[in-house]
């Protein structure tokens, strides 16, 4: 084989800590500016419990996906893994959850971009992010991972001042981390579920697979190491945010930072944490419409969804008409959807992805003690999909039946064409 990549390849750039960064581009910049506010608005004073409980569920799907991804280093996540462990429908499902999923975790990412930037024009400021960003993804993958580490740097920057005004303050009382389940075991459980939406990052480094040098090694290693870093980041907000709010005002804050810093005593630090909150919501788009179109492209490629969408520009090395697509897509949701609703539902979708690479991860070893984590991860995502608030259950098993009945229409044109599927 000679050096190049092949046309329907594409280039292995990245190292540990691109991966890493493009994992907490996305983590980061989705959980602690959407996620927290109706995280404690469910579980009241259980808010840090419903974070243990989420944290402990995406542990174990990250040491499920970080297993597969080894053994597996192609475009698609658990779309390739669900397909080469427990054949083609349920990678199909898992590749149709994330598309879904991540599709309106991107219209989510954009509202929020354009809620902080111009809210009285939210959605024409999203629109014109998702053009930008999509037109920095189709320059090429090593692109987007230098802008994801500028903006991880200032979102960590902005979230650091915020820890260290908050927790120094005198408004600051150990009294409000007081935790207890105030809202019940089924309001930690929906919080727990809204919270999986901000660690559901590092699966853009599991769908780079193809893009990584020495997947074997550098996934197992970018995948933990992401997590573990936001999960230190989510911890420090939340203790920070509390002590000073408590979990009802938290709960009921529309810009849950921003008001904790004016409440702190520094309502000038406000606007900075509006412009963070702004460049992390454009962090976490410029990952999500990344890894969506990886696993477009790797749906493309097995015939799934249209052919044309498998190719792969000469130049630059990307998927670009997936991106392209994916890009156009977006757009129009980020025109007419609402941010709130968009949570929950990509919440649903990407725990029913999560639950097929934990299903995929049981396959891979016998041993008892190896699948202890497969087995926590696959009733964790469970318990969470079904937690969640009762309109993003409905529409979230809505959407998977609609692609169960898409799947079944597919196989019963090819088998009455007498084709083979691929």
């Amino acid at each position: 084989m000679t050096g190049s990549s092949s046309p329907s390849q594409l280039r292995r750039t990245l190292g540990v800590g691109d991966a890493v960064i493009i994992g907490l581009g996305s983590m980061v910049g989705a959980g602690i500016f959407a996620a927290l506010a109706p995280a404690a608005h469910a579980a009241g004073s259980g808010l840090l419990l419903g974070l243990a409980v989420a944290a402990l569920v995406a542990y174990c799907n990250a040491m499920s996906s970080a297993r597969l991804a080894a053994l597996y280093p192609a475009s698609g996540g658990t779309y390739v893994y669900g397909r080469e462990r427990l054949g083609e429908f349920w990678g199909y499902l898992a590749g149709w959850s994330f598309v879904v999923g991540k599709t309106a975790s991107c219209a989510a990412m954009a509202l929020t971009v354009g809620a902080y930037i111009w809210p009285g024009q939210a959605h024409a400021v999203a629109v014109a992010a998702v053009v930008a960003l999509t037109a920095v993804n189709y320059g090429g993958v090593q692109k987007s991972a230098w802008l994801t580490r500028a903006i991880v740097a200032v979102v960590l920057a902005v979230l650091a001042c915020v820890v260290v005004v908050c927790l120094g303050s005198g408004e600051s009382y150990a009294g409000r981390l007081d935790v207890g389940a105030s809202g019940g075991v089924g309001g930690v459980l929906q919080a727990a579920g809204l919270l999986f939406f901000a660690f559901a990052g590092y699966a853009r480094i599991a769908t780079l697979g193809e893009e990584v040098r020495d997947p074997a090694r550098t996934i197992p290693r970018a995948i933990p190491l992401a997590l573990g870093i936001a999960l230190a980041v989510y911890v420090c907000v939340a203790v920070a945010v509390l002590s000073v709010l408590g979990a009802e005002a938290l709960g009921d804050a529309g810009a849950p930072l921003a008001d904790a810093v004016r409440a702190a005593g520094a309502p000038g630090l406000a606007p900075v944490v509006r412009v963070g909150a702004a460049v992390a919501a454009l962090g976490s788009l410029l990952a999500l419409i990344l890894g969506v179109s990886r696993t477009t492209l790797a749906m493309a490629r097995d015939r799934h969804l249209p052919g044309g969408l498998a190719a792969v520009h000469p130049r630059f090395q990307v998927p670009h008409r997936a991106e392209l697509a994916v890009g156009a897509v977006v757009a129009v949701l980020a025109a007419t959807v609402d941010v709130r609703g968009a949570i929950g539902f990509s919440s649903f979708g990407v725990l029913a992805y999560y639950a097929v690479a934990n299903v995929s991860a049981w396959t891979l070893d016998s041993k008892p003690t190896s699948r202890v984590v497969p087995a926590v991860g696959l009733l964790g995502c469970v318990v969470l999909a079904f937690s969640l608030p009762g309109v993003s259950v409905v529409a979230g098993a809505g959407v998977l039946v609609v692609g169960v009945v898409a799947y079944g229409v597919q196989r019963w044109v090819v088998e009455r064409s007498g084709g083979r599927g691929r």
